[in-house]
C-alpha cells in the first residue's frame, strides 16, 4: 500500500510544487470517504491538485464554478423532454463523477449548496422519479476565497459540519515559486501516468480500519473535543470568552478516522499523539463558532486550538 501512495505523491508531483498538505488532505478524503474544504486565494493550484490525483488514480474529474445565478439541476442534472419519442429523460448533471471540484461554493445560494451537501452526505442524486447510486470514490473538493466577500453567500455551520477537513492553502515558499517558474521556462512539466485504480482506494479503506488507536490516544481526541464545549472543565478557560458553540459529534468522528488515515499515510498501523496534532486544525476550524469578541480581538480558531493543545496533557 505505500508503494501505491508515493507512486500517486510521485506522479503529482510532476505538475504539482509544495502544497503537501492539500495532497495529504485530499488522500486522508478519498480514503476515509470524508469530503474537503479548502480555503485560498485565487492560483494556488487548487484545480490542478485535484485534477492530478483524479489522473493519477485514473478516476473521472469535473470541476463546477459556482455563481450567483447557478441551479440545484446545474449540479445534479435534470428532466428533459423529448419531443422526437414524447418521454422524458434524464440528464446527468456534473456531481455524477468521482472527483468534483466546487470552486468558490460560498458564491452560490443557499439552494445550490444545499442540493451539493445533500449529494455528499447521501452519495446518491433523484431526478424526477429515478434515484441513481453515485460511484465509489466520490470525493467533493470544494472552494471558498477569503479575501473577496462582495457577492457571496456564507455557508451555514450546519452545512460546514458535513466536510470532514478544512485546509488553509497558503503561498508557495521563495524556492518552491522558483521552481515553478524554472519548470515553466523550461517546459518540464511532465505527463501524469495512473499509479493506482479505484480497487486500490477501496482496499486502502479496508486497510485504514486496521490501523490501531490506543484507549489513551482515544481519550486524548475526547478531551481535544470537549475543551472546545466546556473550557473551564479542562483548563482552557481563557477561551471561553471567543466561543459561541463548540465543536459537534462530527468532530469527533472525523478526528478519529483523519488521525487513522494520517498514521496509515506515515505507513504506521497505529495512531500518536503526533498523527492526532497533524489533523486536528483540519477537523476543528470550521466547527468552532467564534463569537464578535473573537473578531474584536483578531483570534481565529486555530489560535484557540493551539491554546487547547498546549494546554491537554499527551497520553
Amino acid at each position: 500500500m505505500q508503494m501505491k501512495i508515493t507512486a500517486i505523491k510521485n506522479e503529482i508531483s510532476k505538475v504539482m510544487v509544495g502544497q503537501e498538505a492539500l495532497i495529504d488532505a485530499l488522500l486522508i478524503g478519498l480514503i476515509t470517504d470524508g469530503h474537503i474544504l479548502v480555503e485560498g486565494v485565487p492560483g494556488l493550484a487548487k484545480t490542478t491538485a485535484i485534477n492530478s490525483l483524479a489522473k493519477a488514480l485514473g478516476l473521472e474529474f469535473k470541476r463546477v464554478q459556482f455563481t450567483p445565478d447557478l441551479l440545484p439541476s446545474d449540479i445534479v442534472g435534470t428532466e428533459m423532454y423529448d419531443q422526437k419519442n414524447g418521454e422524458f429523460k434524464v440528464k446527468k448533471g456534473p456531481a455524477f463523477t468521482h472527483l468534483l471540484l466546487a470552486d468558490e461554493i460560498n458564491r452560490a445560494p443557499a439552494k445550490v449548496q444545499s442540493a451539493l451537501l445533500e449529494v455528499m452526505q447521501e452519495h446518491q442524486i433523484t431526478i424526477g422519479e429515478e434515484t441513481f447510486r453515485l460511484d465509489d470514490p466520490f470525493l467533493v473538493l470544494a472552494t471558498q476565497n477569503p479575501v473577496e466577500q462582495e457577492g457571496t453567500y456564507r455557508l451555514p455551520e450546519a452545512q460546514l459540519d458535513r466536510f470532514m477537513l478544512k485546509v488553509l492553502v497558503d503561498y508557495n515558499t521563495f524556492d518552491e515559486e522558483l521552481q515553478i517558474v524554472e519548470r515553466i521556462a523550461n517546459r518540464a512539466f511532465g505527463a501524469i501516468e495512473k499509479a493506482a485504480g479505484t480497487e486500490d482506494i477501496l482496499a486502502m479503506r479496508d486497510a485504514v480500519q486496521t490501523v490501531h488507536v490506543d484507549s489513551a490516544v482515544m481519550q486524548y481526541m475526547m478531551k481535544i473535543i470537549f475543551a472546545t464545549r466546556e473550557p473551564e472543565k479542562y483548563g482552557v478557560g481563557e477561551i471561553a470568552q471567543y466561543l459561541e458553540y463548540g465543536a459537534s459529534p462530527r468532530a469527533s468522528i472525523n478526528l478519529y478516522k483523519a488521525a487513522k488515515a494520517r498514521a496509515f499515510l506515515r505507513g504506521n498501523d497505529f495512531v500518536t499523539p503526533v498523527d492526532v496534532a497533524d489533523t486536528v486544525r483540519g477537523v476543528l476550524r470550521h466547527r468552532m463558532v467564534l463569537n464578535y469578541r473573537a473578531e474584536a480581538a483578531g483570534k481565529s480558531a486555530d489560535d484557540l486550538i493551539t491554546v487547547i493543545m498546549q494546554t491537554i496533557k499527551l497520553p
